[in-house]
């Protein structure tokens, strides 16, 4: 099992930008697949960006509308993952959680939305 513990969620004006982290704990086999989603009220949940354990080929996949303003990351030694977010947008105003997952499937948002969540960071963005 692995717990996700998100952080550095908060409420920015359009235009700046926030670092969110998520600290993982437990079974780090189940952290090879890792990632942010984001669902704001009335909307279903989207993908972010997800990165997996191995990235030195850069596996790593964003959705289009972060494209370019967000930036996924990790620390493996930490079992810390990272999403940097500049520009922002009140577009981009939602709950944002992480979810992990181990291997099995490629490492992507259909994978991960099976795997660990945590409970959630809130990104406010006025404009």
């Amino acid at each position: 099992q692995v717990q996700l513990v998100e952080s550095g969620g908060g409420s920015v004006q359009a235009g700046g930008s926030l670092r969110l982290s998520c600290a993982a704990s437990g079974d780090i086999y189940s952290t090879y697949c890792m990632g942010w989603f984001r669902q704001a009220p009335g909307k279903e949940r989207e993908g972010v960006a997800v990165i997996d354990r191995d990235d030195r080929d850069g596996r790593i996949s964003y959705a289009d509308s972060v494209k370019g303003r967000f930036t996924i990351s990790k620390d493996n030694g930490k079992n810390t993952l990272y999403l940097q977010m500049n520009s922002l947008k009140p577009a981009d105003t939602a709950m944002y959680y992480c979810a992990s997952i181990g291997r099995g499937r490629v490492c992507g948002f259909p994978w991960l939305q099976s795997g660990y969540w945590g409970q959630g960071t809130q990104v406010t963005v006025s404009s």
